[in-house]
């Protein structure tokens, strides 16, 4: 991966200042601490503007349709500070011109608005690409004093540059670097910087003539494009070994930087995703580690019953007040001693004995009761956690993270269609689920009576559907193969797959997604 460097800002800039300037900057918004999407319309043209300010992926653009829906940006409820800062000065305000600062890394919008007094003022959005340093930074233009910025920047962590609210805005420090369009004498990359010229785009043209290093500068010739692998991308398609031509800087841009956000959020939410799941099995194995105790304790309970039963029978044969009393066990066809609260009558220590029978009686139904809701959690988040290792794109990774963190994911849209992997086998059609959302959508929504259900036998797996009635052994076997590859033991031997019709399935009251029970199973094992 390469970085966004100035020749590359300097390149889009001229692209697309003719539309910007003028336009109007219609909605803020504010989805991490450091992306930004401002709408921006023109000529009955509307565009959404990216900012993104993360060290390793820093750059900005205008997104299209489908890499704003592949960026997977969440807008939060409640805006930060500085969005609401930009909100207050910057909505429904006009943008006058924009800049490039020579060399530098840096967009600015100079932007006409009205103070609270009704009063025109003028300020600047600075947007600053600069790796860990990138920053957005909105300023008073006439007074030079910062209103706000994305991020400050204290004098601990700089004794340069400053950036806060009420302090005055100063560029980055000057770079000394030679301006290569003055530069007259032999070039060595390896040994020498210069203004415009980043360390992969130096790579690209080490085979270049001075003369034609200037060209580039200039931007004659403009070809963007971004190499097969997306290794890195160029301004000039020719410079590099696989090109893959785009229509402009804007789209090379957009396409280059969006591939890395989604392989970059895809790592990071699998990550976070497994880590929960992962922590809640902990909990829930420790839970019926303990529980599987606790029963083990009240199994002793049964013994109260036949004490108090043996105390009864023996009412007229013992003293009351006694500390103990032996007795004939007929149960056990032996005498056995049993200890007595000495200060109870035989009736009441009989009576003592019956409610704590009854007590672990109860207590041993609630906890087999717990048992089972523990175990069936357990089976879920293990479902789930198989999901998380099998979610191929973010797309997926999210469908998981709104089913078992709603609280953080994107709500669930319900009129958007749940896409389960779909196959055809000889004319049938077959659905694999991918997760329990899509497990379930398969069940409630796409399976008829008579089509055929798949599961992996004791282990987390896909949901597969086999639709259409009567299919031959052939294609019943093909599914349970499919049932077998599709679960948490692809490689194991000897998986049992059970398949029934759906008319035999049924998904219990509060159940977790995904969960059914079922009757009138066969079984398959596959090796």
């Amino acid at each position: 991966m390469i970085t966004f460097d100035s020749l590359t800002l300097k390149a889009w800039t001229e692209e697309n200042s003719e539309f910007l300037t003028g336009a109007r900057i219609q909605k803020i918004q504010q989805p991490t601490r450091r992306e930004f999407v401002f709408s921006i319309r023109k000529a009955g043209e509307t565009r959404k503007f990216y900012i993104n300010i993360n060290p390793q992926l820093h750059h900005l653009c205008f997104m299209n349709k489908e890499n704003e829906e592949r960026r997977m940006i969440e807008i939060p409820k409640k805006p930060p500070m500085f969005c609401m800062l930009l909100r207050k000065y910057l909505e429904n305000s006009v943008i006058s011109k924009i800049n490039q600062p020579p060399y530098e890394r840096i967009l600015e919008f100079y932007i006409e608005t009205y103070n609270e007094l009704s009063e025109k003022i003028y300020l600047c959005l600075a947007i600053e690409l600069m790796g860990k340093h990138s920053n957005v930074i909105l300023y008073n233009y006439d007074t030079n004093i910062i209103l706000g910025c994305a991020h400050n920047i204290g004098a601990e962590k700089s004794s340069v540059r400053e950036m806060a609210g009420t302090l005055p805005y100063v560029y980055p420090p000057k770079q000394h670097k030679t301006d290569i369009l003055t530069y007259n004498g032999e070039i060595d990359f390896d040994t020498m910087d210069f203004y415009w010229i980043s360390k992969s785009f130096a790579n690209q043209i080490k085979a270049s003539t001075l003369s034609e290093i200037k060209n580039f500068v200039n931007l004659h010739g403009i070809s963007p494009a971004i190499s097969e692998d997306y290794r890195e991308f160029s301004l000039f398609g020719k410079l590099l070994a696989k090109p893959l031509y785009q229509s402009s800087v804007n789209e090379m841009i957009d396409n280059y930087f969006t591939h890395y956000q989604e392989k970059d959020k895809y790592q990071t939410l699998k990550i976070h995703l497994k880590t929960f799941t992962c922590q809640k099995i902990k909990k829930l194995k420790s839970s019926l580690k303990k529980l599987e105790e606790q029963l083990i304790r009240e199994e002793n309970s049964d013994k109260y019953r036949l004490f108090g039963d043996l105390v009864m029978a023996n009412l007229y044969n013992n003293k009351d007040f006694s500390p103990s009393i032996e007795v004939f066990d007929y149960e056990n066809n032996k005498n056995i001693t049993i200890e007595l609260d000495n200060t109870k009558t035989l009736k009441e220590n009989a009576n003592k004995f019956y409610k704590l029978y009854n007590k672990g009686k109860t207590s041993k139904q609630k906890l087999g009761e717990m048992r089972e809701i523990l175990t069936e959690n357990l089976c879920y988040c293990e479902q789930v956690l198989y999901s998380i290792e099998c979610a191929a794109n973010v797309k997926d990774l999210f469908e998981i993270k709104s089913e078992i963190m709603p609280q953080e994911g994107v709500k669930p849209d319900k009129h958007k269609a749940v896409e389960p992997e779909k196959i055809n086998i000889e004319g049938f059609t077959v659905f694999i689920g991918k997760n329990n959302r899509q497990n379930d959508y398969i069940i409630s929504k796409l399976a008829k009576d008579e089509d055929i259900w798949f599961h992996t036998k004791d282990c987390a797996g896909s949901h597969v559907l086999l639709k259409g009635e009567n299919p031959p052994d052939k294609i019943i076997l093909e599914c349970a193969k499919l049932a077998k590859q599709h679960s948490s033991a692809p490689t194991s031997s000897k998986i049992g797959v059970i398949y029934t019709k759906r008319k035999y399935l049924r998904k219990p009251p509060k159940a977790n997604l995904g969960y059914v029970t079922y009757k009138n199973e066969k079984e398959i094992v596959i090796d």
